[in-house]
């Protein structure tokens, strides 16, 4: 069961709840982020085996597709009644800025040292690897009161991801082009109501979501070898991809439509009762960002040089691998010990506002 006050990967740093009786968690968002944290853990497992296998090419362009737009569209949903409330402001520096903050530090310590990079340097405005979703969903969070108050958001967040992908010089700082390349699935996420996501959890949808991902799966395959991978990234402007500026309009369409049919199909499959890992939907921030440690230490180490890594079977494995990973960084005994650094309270930081203080002396 979940303990109160958990957070995770799509809803860190929203508010919790003033008072007691507190809304029972949908077991159907929990089973979502967890199946999506795992997909992630594959996706990055399936990496340096894209340049020997064509198959594991195919599945990692299909899951980079859905996996961040899926995780983001749920993170929007989930800011939905975020204001600029003290409680919620404090709740937003403890739940992101704080673990962006030391995940940065710690990861850049390790790419001094696994990493045989002694010289690279820190910077909290060049997040490295992971830690770029941290730093986003504080800009997103931040910005909800923006896209609540203009008449339309999808359109006008789209328009900023267009220009976005046409702009290359706005650099590398906050990791600014994922921010805004990603942004209009945050927005979505913001505008979404519960009688959409039931549209997907019909029969229907399940049954038709079955062709739908084996087309985007036959796709990828024949894509594998022609298209940039880095498309998917959202991190660089079409320029910097070596296209023309009008290919990074066209894209952004492209794949924003690509991206919301693959989620629709990945949700439709999603469980909607408990099931063993729904409880692990509440650790998926550990899981992320855990798990990079052994993600880019795979590659530092030379893992991935063993020729039977390459073979169908050293595949297999490593997709099993990455699965029980990701399944053991999400579960409560590491949420416990490393509660400090992704959940801590700092109640010393912090000034009480008036209505805490009025709640405290009515209890």
């Amino acid at each position: 069961m979940e303990q109160p006050g958990r957070t995770d990967l799509a809803d860190r740093g929203s508010p919790a709840p003033a008072a007691p009786p507190k809304k029972k968690r949908d077991p159907f968002f929990d089973n979502a982020k967890y199946l999506a944290i795992v997909l992630v853990a594959m996706g990055h497992a399936w990496e340096p085996l894209r340049g020997d296998s064509r198959a594991a090419s195919a599945l990692y362009i299909t899951v980079y597709t859905f996996h961040m737009p899926a995780f983001i569209i749920i993170s929007g949903y989930m800011s939905r009644s975020f204001d600029m409330r003290p409680d919620k402001l404090r709740r937003l520096i403890t739940g992101v800025a704080v673990p962006y903050v030391l995940f940065e530090v710690a990861y850049t310590l390790f790419k001094r040292t696994a990493g045989s990079d002694p010289d690279y340097p820190f910077s909290l405005l060049d997040p490295w690897y992971l830690t770029w979703f941290l730093i986003a969903l504080f800009v997103w969070r931040l910005t909800t009161p923006i896209w609540k108050a203009v008449r339309w958001p999808v359109p006008l967040s789209l328009a900023i991801a267009m220009l976005a992908a046409i702009s290359p010089d706005i650099g590398d700082d906050l990791d600014l082009q994922r921010v805004l390349q990603f942004l209009p699935f945050f927005v979505l996420g913001l505008k979404l109501k519960p009688e959409h996501f039931q549209l997907v959890r019909r029969r229907e949808a399940r049954v038709l979501a079955v062709p739908v991902m084996a087309g985007a799966l036959l796709f990828a395959y024949w894509a594998a070898p022609r298209m940039n991978a880095a498309w998917f990234y959202h991190r660089d402007s079409a320029q910097e991809l070596g296209s023309p500026g009008w290919t990074g309009i066209v894209m952004t369409l492209a794949m924003f439509g690509c991206s919301l049919v693959l989620v629709a199909c990945f949700l439709a499959w999603v469980p909607r009762r408990h099931m063993w890992f729904t409880a692990l939907g509440a650790g998926t921030l550990y899981g992320y960002l855990l798990h990079g440690f052994l993600a880019k230490g795979s590659r530092f180490w030379d893992w991935y040089e063993h020729d039977w890594v390459h073979t169908p079977a050293g595949e297999i494995a490593l997709t099993v691998i990455a699965m029980t990973v990701i399944t053991t960084l999400c579960t409560p005994p590491v949420q416990r010990l490393f509660r400090f650094a992704m959940e801590p309270e700092m109640t010393w930081a912090f000034r009480r506002d008036a209505e805490e203080l009025a709640r405290g002396r009515g209890k």
